[in-house]
């Protein structure tokens, strides 16, 4: 089977971070069939002449083609304008990308895109072009957020249901899917996975110590992009509200974004902003915390609290998305309702201060590996072309 990748949300070597949960999934399917992916990188003219104005800066400096993980990525440029575009997305994409895809006709079986709007509303277009099916996976904030603009909302309830199959990550979104008039039969829960060699219970007390962290404190743990959708303002307001009565309690938060600086700037007492890390220290960070805490307002199935419960850390985190199916044994942690500040701070000593063990979350949170989920995927693939 020959297949076709499609997506904006997959790694480069200028942003090697991102999207680690697709690279890590496709690369397991390529173990089990050919794959060469189109990692697209939006592009508008004069894009580089506004330098630090520019919302998507890199375009030009992606290389047109490289290798990563054993996959053959290429990096076309898609048309995008930002801000005044968003309904009109879709055509630009399937336009930009209408003249390289032309080349696979009779080369691939099917097109799987990862990512609802605007990659997969115009992956269904470029396969009608190919006579080829078409699968389309959603993750959370295209079908959470983006779904609820008017403009994409009808582009995916025009396009979405002619896929032939769609992968959900969580069962939330499945429904949210049906909602915009999918069938049910299409819809296909698949979870994301977990790389069981680099996540794994560790030694809190020595991780603690290669990161020189203090041994004897209560350590909650933040990763993710440091933005108020991920609820990092409501954790901050919380954790401010309590850091005076519970002194052995710290909170470091890894990741970056537009809410850091000001964060870190008025930041209570002990709590750190570490920035982002190198993915090979994350198994590191999980493995030196008490409790990892993520108070997301919109979730499909975050891969921080599957590598989390794999390294035997107990979760605190909003009740959204996905995260109810990952959280379904009180022994795996907590959760609160997003945006509530005031039920987050009242909760995290609590959780904070739960004696657990590490090695029954890991084996209660366990929800399989990356070659699991490939497998599951490879079937779907391999079903549509029947």
């Amino acid at each position: 089977m020959r297949v076709l990748v499609i997506t904006n949300l997959f790694p480069n070597s200028l942003a090697p971070r991102g999207a680690s949960f697709n690279r890590q999934q496709f690369a397991a399917l390529g173990k089990l069939c050919q794959v060469e992916v189109l990692a697209t990188v939006p592009w508008y003219p004069g894009q580089r002449l506004l330098g630090r104005f520019a919302t998507h800066k890199v375009a030009g400096d992606v290389p047109k083609q490289e290798v990563i993980d054993g996959l053959t990525v290429y990096h076309p440029r898609t048309l995008h304008l930002p801000k005044i575009g968003s309904s009109i997305a879709t055509p630009l994409f399937a336009a930009s990308l209408a003249p390289l895809v032309a080349r696979y006709r009779s080369k691939i079986d099917i097109v799987l895109a990862a990512w609802a709007h605007p990659d997969g509303c115009a992956a269904v277009l470029l396969a009608k072009m190919l006579g080829v099916p078409v699968v389309v996976k959603v993750h959370g904030t295209d079908i959470n957020s983006v779904a609820q603009q008017p403009g994409p909302k009808r582009v995916m309830r025009a396009l979405l249901p002619k896929a032939d199959g769609l992968v959900a990550v969580s069962s939330a979104l499945g429904k949210k899917l049906e909602n915009l008039g999918v069938e049910s039969k299409r819809i296909h829960l698949i979870m994301n996975g977990v790389d069981d060699k680099v996540f794994h219970v560790r030694d809190r007390k020595q991780a603690r110590e290669e990161l020189g962290l203090p041994l004897d404190a209560k350590i909650a743990l933040y990763i993710g992009n440091i933005i108020e959708a991920k609820g990092i303002v409501d954790l901050h307001r919380a954790f401010q509200s309590i850091t005076d009565a519970n002194p052995d309690m710290h909170l470091y938060c890894v990741g970056d974004g537009n809410q850091r600086a000001e964060l870190s700037a008025n930041a209570p007492s002990r709590m750190t902003f570490v920035g982002s890390q190198p993915f090979e220290k994350i198994p590191q960070w999980l493995a030196a915390c008490d409790l990892l805490v993520l108070p997301s307002w919109n979730e499909g199935t975050p891969n921080v609290v599957l590598e989390a419960l794999a390294c035997g850390r107990r979760v605190l985190a909003s009740d959204v998305g996905g995260i109810p199916d990952l959280l379904r044994d009180p022994k795996l942690g907590a959760m609160v309702a997003p945006k509530a500040h005031a039920e987050l701070a009242n909760l995290l000593p609590i959780q904070l201060r739960q004696p657990y063990d590490a090695n029954e979350v890991a084996a209660l949170g366990s929800r399989g590996n990356w070659q699991q989920s490939a497998s599951e995927l490879h079937a779907l693939l391999h079903s549509c072309l029947a």
